[in-house]
């Protein structure tokens, strides 16, 4: 293709090829396409959409356990279990004071128990049968501690 050398006003020695414009038309304007149009347009492959598909739930499941309150089976039995035991507790501990409270010595005994500490004193409620309940062989040191907190409670 060769160039007629009268219409170039470049030297002879410019060796570039002239791009021939056309006079009277603009050059069209290329759009950029839209997201939605992107989105359309978009084709993932086997392989990403399974990772895709992982990551989602794995991110589920963290979130589900940290902050959406799920918890394990042995988690749910392990509150369940502290949650009966202290409320087997709190219904025995009224049984005890009131097997205090039946005793003729009792405000003797609540002077005893004013002068120990308190380790002694739910071993001493526990020497005194207070904490053993009907039907069981030995005192509970649990329900000791808790009768020892209502004794100490009510003494004026």
């Amino acid at each position: 293709m060769e160039q007629d050398v009268r219409d170039d006003p470049r030297s002879a020695n410019d060796s570039r090829m002239r791009t021939p414009v056309q006079s009277g038309k603009e050059a069209p304007v290329e759009s950029k396409p839209s997201t939605r149009q992107r989105w359309n347009e978009a084709h993932l492959s086997k392989m990403a959409t399974f990772w895709l598909c992982l990551a989602s739930v794995v991110v589920v499941l963290i979130l589900g356990f940290t902050w959406g309150g799920w918890m394990t089976e042995g988690g749910a039995e392990k509150i369940a279990q502290a949650a009966a035991k202290t409320a087997v507790i709190e219904r025995l501990a009224p049984i005890c004071v009131a097997q205090f409270s039946q005793d003729p010595d009792s405000l003797l005994k609540l002077d005893e128990l004013n002068g120990m500490t308190s380790y002694q004193r739910a071993q001493y409620v526990q020497d005194q049968g207070w904490a053993t309940i009907s039907g069981e062989e030995k005192p509970d040191r649990q329900v000791a501690n808790a009768c020892t907190q209502l004794i100490m409670d009510m003494s004026p």
